[in-house]
């Protein structure tokens, strides 16, 4: 346990701040990533002072624009010795104002951008450490909200609402999942995706106008399950509903529209394949 390394995104708030406070109570190497300098240097500390067992560095990046994900990934490669596993937790929820709709720096739909497109991005940056770290988990944060995504209007340019775009966006994500897996099959390198919980005490559910029923906590266990409990050492490319093996959105299962999925993603994140 004190030799893993794993990173966490968006650990500064939320269901992350949980996760991070969480693994490094378990000793090893915790990395955290987040955008806003103050609140990553304050987690770290709460972080350290978990227990004597925890090394915890830190990672600065806006996950919105993807050259910083691409820096973030390098850096991480050249400090890193060991990295098993990745959990790719930051999220952009339905925004305090939903009817408004954002754009990236690239002109991408903020949602898509920073739900599917940067954990992508990080992840397929991150493979040759991952791998040469083998044994190693990726574990995506989903959500049981999921629309199918439509590739006539990818980025939501007609009838925009901040919910839909984060349950298409989610969607794609989980998609992305089970290609990576696929590919990854052998390597040593699992990916799974999961719905921690319904409606955490987290900002975006919040700001979204929505009720918190449960504490952050709640989703924190099924998340470190997934990255932690030997029983799911080679489980790859499943989505799990908390503790449930479960079925995602039925076009997460159609293959035709997994492989358009990822050749719009590999176009938008400029390269023509893995």
């Amino acid at each position: 346990m004190t030799q893993r390394t794993t990173l966490v995104t968006g650990a500064t708030q939320g269901m992350g701040r949980a996760l991070a406070l969480d693994l490094a109570s378990r000793g090893g190497t915790v990395l955290l990533h987040g955008r806003d300098r103050d609140r990553l240097e304050s987690v770290a500390a709460e972080a350290r002072a978990t227990t004597e067992d925890v090394t915890v560095r830190t990672y600065l990046a806006d996950l919105s624009d993807l050259d910083q994900v691409r820096a973030m990934a390098e850096e991480i490669r050249a400090a890193e010795p060991h990295l098993s596993g990745l959990i790719n937790n930051a999220v952009a929820g339905g925004g305090s104002d939903p009817l408004r709709r954002e754009l990236n720096r690239h002109g991408h739909e903020l949602r898509f951008a920073v739900n599917h497109l940067a954990p992508y991005a990080l992840t397929r940056g991150l493979l040759p450490l991952l791998t040469a770290s083998a044994p190693a988990r990726v574990i995506n944060v989903a959500s049981i909200g999921q629309e199918a995504v439509d590739f006539d209007d990818v980025m939501l340019e007609r009838d925009y609402e901040g919910l839909r775009a984060y349950c298409r966006s989610k969607l794609a994500l989980i998609m992305a999942t089970f290609e990576l897996a696929a590919e990854l099959d052998g390597t040593g390198v699992t990916v799974n995706t999961l719905h921690p919980a319904h409606l955490m005490d987290t900002e975006g559910v919040r700001a979204y106008g929505l009720t918190p029923v449960i504490g952050t906590d709640e989703g924190v266990r099924p998340t470190v399950r997934l990255l932690l409990d030997p029983e799911l050492a080679t489980t790859t490319g499943r989505y799990f509903d908390r503790f449930t093996d479960a079925r995602a959105h039925d076009q997460a299962y159609d293959a035709e529209a997994r492989g358009r999925l990822m050749e719009l993603t590999h176009g938008l994140l400029g390269h023509s394949g893995p």
